[in-house]
């Protein structure tokens, strides 16, 4: 199995913990449950490790917005037909590439050899993907078991929110937060660490918090 196979079997639970966010609203879970594997599919194929978050960290808030995006479409998860004829055009130069060089290719190298964005080529594959099972065979391959699935509280999904906003931040702000709030340094540590006075800190600090709060809204 490919590592990006496994890498998005491996997070079906954040899908699970943020649809759950959207039980109740008007859309079927199933349906909520599917715009959250896009958005996975979507988060696997453009993390970049190097920023030195973690995964699920990257992945939510994308999970989120395809979830959001299907109350925008109107409950239902559309592919247009020229969406289609591309994911197919895409999908036989993905086959072209794997006999020739005996391995898959990234989204990177496909948005090379196709002229194109990482962003088209994931989408399209995605339109390609077989429909991720809820169940799996047993080890002898003859009856269906559930998928053990974490259950996270949905308060988990707004840390990581929290954590992705913050790592938006400019490298000064993000690092004057990291020391308050998560090495509990007082503002008079911080600013001598940073190289400013503490009303600096307590200014700057202020905005920081009341921008967060309005992004997390």
């Amino acid at each position: 199995m490919a590592e990006r196979e496994i890498e998005i079997k491996e997070n079906l639970g954040l899908v699970h913990a943020c649809a759950k966010r959207f039980r109740g609203k008007g859309i079927e879970y199933d349906d909520l449950y599917q715009a959250g594997c896009v958005g996975l599919v979507k988060a696997v194929d453009n993390f970049r490790k190097e920023l030195g978050y973690q995964f699920s960290t990257y992945a939510v808030p994308v999970i989120i917005g395809e979830i959001k995006r299907l109350f925008r479409d109107g409950g239902a998860v559309k592919v247009s037909r020229g969406l289609k004829e591309l994911s197919l055009k895409v999908t036989r130069e993905a086959q072209k590439f794997e006999a020739e060089n005996g391995r898959e290719p990234t989204v990177k190298e496909l948005s090379e050899i196709m002229d194109m964005e990482p962003e088209q080529i994931s989408e399209a594959l995605t339109v390609s993907m077989q429909p991720i099972s809820l169940t799996m065979a047993d080890d002898d391959g003859d009856s269906q078991t559930d998928i053990p699935v974490q259950s996270p509280d949905e308060s988990i999904t707004e840390i990581m929110s929290l954590n992705t906003e913050i790592s938006r931040l400019d490298e000064k702000d993000r690092k004057m937060i990291e020391l308050r709030y998560f090495k509990c340094k007082t503002q008079s540590e911080t600013a001598k660490m940073l190289d400013m006075t503490q009303v600096q800190v307590s200014r700057r600090e202020k905005k920081i918090l009341l921008y967060l709060r309005e992004r997390l809204a």
